[in-house]
């Protein structure tokens, strides 16, 4: 007690020394302990050296306890993982029909003939002698396959042939090989599309472009499908004013035949706008290719339009020429930057050489029998006459389209419910009649917002009784599908 007095009094004298000097005017002088001290200076002082210790002072941590071998039990046992995938929705249908023999105008299921309208063989041509023909002398020179990349010894003679038939046949400077179809177009648009660069795209591609798109981590504005006063709106907003876009790369991306629809892109009025706002255009042809204009060359040679007007062109040979893979084609640059730096090209095992050679043959096919393409516009012709009356449904495609597209006359509203509807209409055809149709399915992934329908893909192959097949059961089916809704 003797010691705590004397400290417990000295601690006071300072307090109220101190206490004076901070009374004292902030500008003044006060005196403690015989020495003279500028109050403001003081002041500064402390709240500096508070801040210096709150800065410097640890974050406090609790010790860490070990749990119980019980604890860890409990935490285990109570423990739910997310699951893989989410659950299947009830009702999905996630079975498809499975073919068992060539996927031609006429094909089997189930030990079943039926007529088939859900392949996309434009031009007749699987199934064709001389087709199948290179394909057993490809097998048997080169193998099955390369099982390399091309820039991996990779490379076959045969894919440097087919890239230069490509090239001849579309009156453009070279070509590049893709191995597979879908990847072709999501690889060519991050190749070229990068970060910062501004990408205007039709609302109605399919996921592919998409995909690509969403790679190249580009802005991507979307205009409204197949609408040019969209598009030359969305160009104008973009330039108008912002002189940092004359600086940096623009697209338009486009299909020639949309997928999602059927429907034909003004090609002619895209150029147009292209030339005027200084945009380059990336067309997608894997549905045109081999079936637009007047010796197939696509959308170019549909409207008249010089093929070095459109900047880059892919497409995949799936569907008119009867093969698989895919290509782009453009200038000798625009070529020879892809072999460095596209995913598809340069990751990927090249094309199977057999199939590289049926390109070939079928190309040779479409130059020497260019009438084939006479019938194939016949029969899409036929196809829209008779189903124009169809009950419930309307074809909302082009009239030059080999993908007849066919929607519901009134929505129910639900996406998932007209897809139902139309899923329905495919099942009894199939079961009922023996005729092949698919309605537009799409993936969680797929971001187009267009009205699904029922694909017909129509074939030079197909005969008049096939078409009238097709159309009665369809007719018949919807009466009883759609009554509800007609």
């Amino acid at each position: 007690m003797d010691l705590a007095l004397p400290i417990v009094n000295a601690t006071t004298v300072v307090l109220a020394r101190f206490s004076a000097a901070f009374n004292a005017p902030l500008t003044g002088r006060a005196v403690i302990f015989g020495v003279h001290i500028n109050g403001q200076l003081v002041v500064e002082g402390i709240l500096i050296a508070v801040i210096v210790f709150y800065l410097s002072r640890k974050s406090y941590k609790p010790p860490k306890k070990p749990l119980s071998e019980k604890e860890v039990d409990e935490l285990c046992d109570e423990w739910q993982p997310e699951p893989l995938c989410p659950p299947i929705k009830e009702g999905s249908r996630i079975d498809t029909p499975i073919i068992e023999s060539a996927a031609g105008p006429h094909t089997t299921i189930d030990g079943k003939e039926v007529v088939n309208f859900a392949s996309a063989n434009y031009l007749g041509l699987i199934g064709n002698e001389k087709i199948i023909d290179s394909c057993v002398g490809a097998v048997q020179k080169y193998g099955v396959g390369s099982c390399g990349p091309r820039g991996f010894y990779g490379t076959i003679d045969v894919h440097l042939d087919c890239e230069a038939k490509i090239a001849k046949f579309l009156g453009t400077p070279d070509s590049i090989l893709y191995s597979y179809g879908l990847s072709t177009i999501f690889s060519v648009i991050p190749a070229f599309c990068k970060k910062g660069d501004i990408i205007v795209a039709d609302e109605g591609v399919h996921w592919a472009v998409q995909n690509g798109l969403y790679l190249s981590r580009s802005t991507v504005v979307y205009f409204k499908h197949n609408d040019m006063a969209s598009l030359a709106s969305t160009l104008e907003n973009i330039t108008r004013g912002n002189k940092r876009t004359e600086k940096i790369r623009r697209y338009i991306v486009v299909e020639s035949i949309y997928q999602n629809s059927g429907h034909i892109a003004p090609l002619d009025e895209i150029i147009k706008l292209r030339e005027k706002y200084k945009f380059r255009v990336i067309l997608e042809e894997s549905h045109s290719f081999g079936v637009l204009g007047k010796s197939g060359r696509g959308l170019a040679e549909h409207y008249g339009i010089p093929i070095d007007k459109i900047d880059i062109i892919t497409a995949g040979m799936g569907t008119a020429l009867a093969s698989d893979g895919g290509f782009c084609t453009g200038s000798t640059k625009v070529v020879d930057h892809q072999r460095l730096s596209s995913a598809g090209y340069v990751f990927s095992a090249s094309l199977p050489p057999y199939l590289a050679s049926a390109a070939i043959s079928a190309i040779n096919y479409l130059e020497d029998n260019p009438t084939v393409l006479n019938n194939l516009r016949s029969n899409v012709a036929l196809l829209h006459k008779e189903l124009s009356a169809t009950p419930g449904l309307h074809i909302s495609s082009h009239v030059l389209s080999p993908i007849v597209f066919l929607r519901l006359n009134k929505s129910t509203g639900s996406l998932a419910t007209d897809l139902d509807l139309l899923e329905t209409i495919a099942e009894k055809a199939l079961k009922e009649d023996s005729v092949l149709v698919v309605p537009s399915k799409r993936s969680t992934l797929d971001r187009c917002k267009l009205p699904v329908g029922i694909r017909l893909f129509v074939s030079a192959g197909h005969t008049e009784s096939d078409i009238s097949k097709v159309c009665s059961s369809l007719k018949r089916i919807s009466v009883s599908v759609l009554s509800n809704h007609i």
